[in-house]
């Protein structure tokens, strides 16, 4: 599981070029398998990748062309995923999106993330070895019928909810 550390994202997405990079040889958020959130409303920066949840949503897809590999990544088949766009609508954060028909989500690059390797400030850690999976239920809900942009925005606001009300304690002290 790939990690983030909020309080220590700039918002430089080294980790969405190098990921576009890497998987395709081209560089583009839309090639991207995480996507770094800027909100600078509020100054908040969070790259969103899949989180491994508990639930596994995207695993409903009617063709199972998607799996689970031996690190609890996802595995998508492209011989039998047809783009019906069912793990994209499932995933209540926004982790998985289409481009030119082909579904984009973290597969941890087979144990080695490109992503983490090349975030030089440490906001994103991988343990593979964590076994305290998420859980995304209330999300399912709350973002339905929402666009994968408009699930990971929901997604940041609330993970920085804490970090905020810490930066105001911190800006009163």
């Amino acid at each position: 599981m790939i990690s983030v550390d909020i309080s220590k994202c700039s918002g430089c997405k080294r980790c969405e070029v190098n990921c576009s990079f890497f998987r395709t040889g081209k560089t583009g958020r839309a090639l991207s398998r995480v996507k770094v959130i800027k909100i600078e409303e509020i100054g908040v920066d969070y790259p969103v990748l899949c989180q491994l949840c508990k639930e596994r949503f995207c695993t409903r897809c009617p063709q199972g062309a998607i799996q689970i590999g031996d690190l609890g990544q996802i595995i998508i088949s492209p011989t039998l995923c047809n783009a019906c766009g069912v793990c994209e609508r499932s995933c209540p954060i926004g982790a998985i999106e289409l481009y030119e028909e082909i579904p984009y989500v973290c597969d941890l690059c087979g144990g080695d993330p490109r992503c983490v390797k090349e975030c030089n400030l440490g906001a994103l850690l991988f343990e593979p070895e964590k076994q305290d999976l998420i859980r995304l239920k209330k999300w399912g809900k709350k973002n339905k019928g929402l666009s994968p942009d408009e699930k990971r925005l929901q997604f940041t606001l609330t993970q920085a909810s804490p970090l905020r009300k810490e930066w105001g304690v911190l800006r009163r002290a």
